[in-house]
């Protein structure tokens, strides 16, 4: 049995990712908001203190919102890069020494097709899962040759509630109706249609699997084939 931990691991992707983890019989740490905010170095340092050895994390969580980027703010630039790149790091250093120390280990980072290409109005989101693609890259770097691993999953419009919002926004600034507005994401790939949080999942626990040790800093793309 291995020791999971999700982050952003109660909805969407994390629940399913959590759920795949704790199918197989591992201990699971599916972290909320409520359980740690991973943007908080002394928190998180704090709560994997307490959790004691991590065999596998999952570096979830993540926000999204969309701006042309002559309206995109600061502040939205800087939240979007603590949530979607900073949390990686602090949580992905908090637990890689006692992961070379085992020499045991896999980090996998959820990250997006947008940070494999850019996308109109998604500067910030664009950049900051561009960063934690980097940061994944520079992680699988230091753990070349170990029995760590480190590489991300890059889905495209899954059916989560970011993607509710972005339905939402689409509906709210062009008049589209709900359905339109869902085909107008499925569009973006070439999927044809949004992927399901657990095929996401699926991905997940493979790249996490212990005889996946010869997949090291490789971004998983779920697309359908489209971004390489």
């Amino acid at each position: 049995m291995r020791r999971v931990v999700v982050t952003g691991g109660t909805r969407g992707i994390g629940a399913a990712v959590a759920a795949r983890f704790r199918a197989a019989g591992d201990e699971v740490f599916a972290l909320g908001r409520a359980d740690c905010d991973i943007t908080d170095e002394a928190a998180v340092t704090a709560l994997f203190a307490d959790l004691g050895p991590v065999d596998v994390l999952v570096n979830n969580a993540g926000i999204a919102s969309s701006a042309p980027l002559g309206k995109t703010t600061v502040a939205q630039w800087r939240t979007q890069h603590d949530v979607n790149a900073l949390g990686g790091f602090l949580c992905t250093r908090a637990v890689l020494p006692g992961m070379l120390e085992r020499d045991s280990g896999r980090v996998v980072f959820v990250a997006s097709t947008a940070g494999k290409v850019g996308q109109r109005y998604t500067a910030a989101y664009s950049s900051a899962k561009h960063a934690a693609i980097g940061l994944m890259r520079a992680v699988a770097a230091e753990v070349a040759g170990t029995g760590v691993t480190s590489n991300a999953v890059c889905p495209t419009f899954t059916r989560t509630d970011i993607a509710a919002e972005a339905v939402r926004t689409i509906v709210d600034r062009t008049g589209r109706t709900p359905r339109d507005a869902e085909a107008a994401l499925a569009s973006a790939s070439p999927l044809g249609r949004l992927l399901e949080p657990d095929e996401v999942a699926f991905a997940v626990e493979f790249l996490a699997a212990p005889h996946a040790g010869a997949v090291n800093g490789q971004s998983l793309v779920l697309d359908g084939g489209g971004v390489q």
